[in-house]
């Protein structure tokens, strides 16, 4: 079936699988949030997994996918970042007459292959796509963040043209920036283009775990996204580098002591493929040349987002390929 927002909204409880994707991974995130909400999953109910790593965990998530509860209530699996190279693992699994799990599938700007049509096609399975917002679509939900839940009761058509034109490409960032745009004129109840102008979208927390855990697990293009994000928002360079030092120690001592950190699920996975294809001695070196890029970042005359953008860029191709050679 081809499902609107409005159709996920009242038919999530109601079908086997779902196939969340397009070019607004804000939106996918957040549909897919919802369907665990809608859903009342449990943490112990959940799986979540790369499409990376669904052939080596093909007999793991069948054998979960197709168990009841042991804690009781609902099951759910998350797959992420599928393509058409999954299609026929991911019908088998929501085509299986066992199934005790509502199967989530989330993709990027997938073209008309051989997913879409399975869950567009399909009984019992559905597909929504994450178009980004236009003009029509973004002011209505400006209205709906704003006035309706927030007790705005102006917003001038200066604020209004402002938010339109550097807005809607990210569900996340949209709903990110008007809630601080909310916040932040909470006590006057307008918002004029002063307001806006000051009120960036606070996206760090999420897209810093989207660069550094998709980066250590391979995932070229989902890091540099990432990445993008982080910039947009404001991320200062030296600090991304602090950042990724951070996080390569804690990889190294996962590597080293075997003792894996309490991670939240999305990210999980990622870090637990990283600790395996990582060695030791190249995650050494990574650390090395983190502190040789922090003084480069500082002292050369080269701009600090060139040099962040060039070494993510060659470590995110370095861990794709210390995958690919793990699977080989």
């Amino acid at each position: 079936m081809k499902w609107k927002e409005t159709d996920f909204n009242s038919g999530i409880s109601n079908i086997n699988a779902v196939l969340i994707y397009g070019p607004d991974a804000g939106l996918v995130d957040e549909l897919c949030d919802k369907a665990i909400e809608k859903l009342e999953i449990e943490k112990d109910n959940l799986l979540a997994l790369d499409a990376d790593d669904l052939r080596d965990k093909q007999d793991a998530v069948f054998a979960e996918s197709c168990s009841p509860s042991m804690f009781g209530g609902s099951k759910a699996v998350i797959i992420s970042r599928a393509g058409d190279s999954d299609t026929k693992i991911i019908a088998e699994l929501v085509t299986s007459k066992s199934l005790c799990a509502t199967i989530i599938v989330t993709a990027g700007d997938l073209r008309v292959g051989s997913l879409r049509k399975l869950f567009e096609e399909g009984k019992n399975i559905a597909a929504i796509a994450c178009y980004t917002d236009d003009t029509k679509t973004l002011e209505a939900l400006i209205h709906k963040e704003l006035s309706a839940q927030a007790g705005i009761r102006q917003i001038t058509p200066d604020a209004m043209s402002y938010m339109l034109s550097h807005m809607g490409g990210d569900r996340g960032i949209t709903r990110s920036f008007l809630q601080k745009i909310a916040i932040y004129v909470s006590d006057k109840h307008v918002v004029d283009l002063e307001d806006v102008e000051k009120c960036l979208p606070d996206t760090s927390a999420t897209s810093a775990d989207d660069y550094m855990y998709s980066l250590t697990a391979g995932h070229i293009n989902q890091t540099m996204v990432a990445l993008d994000r982080l910039i947009y928002s404001g991320a200062d360079a030296n600090m991304l580098v602090r950042m990724l030092y951070i996080h390569f120690t804690k990889l190294l001592s996962a590597v080293v002591d075997g003792q894996l950190p309490k991670l939240f699920w999305k990210v999980a996975d990622k870090f637990n493929l990283a600790v395996k294809i990582w060695p030791a001695d190249e995650i050494v070196n990574v650390l090395s040349k983190l502190n040789d890029l922090e003084k480069m970042c500082r002292t050369n005359g080269m701009q600090p987002e060139i040099l962040i953008r060039d070494f993510s860029l060659k470590l995110s191709v370095r861990a794709a390929k210390l995958s690919l050679k793990r699977r080989k």
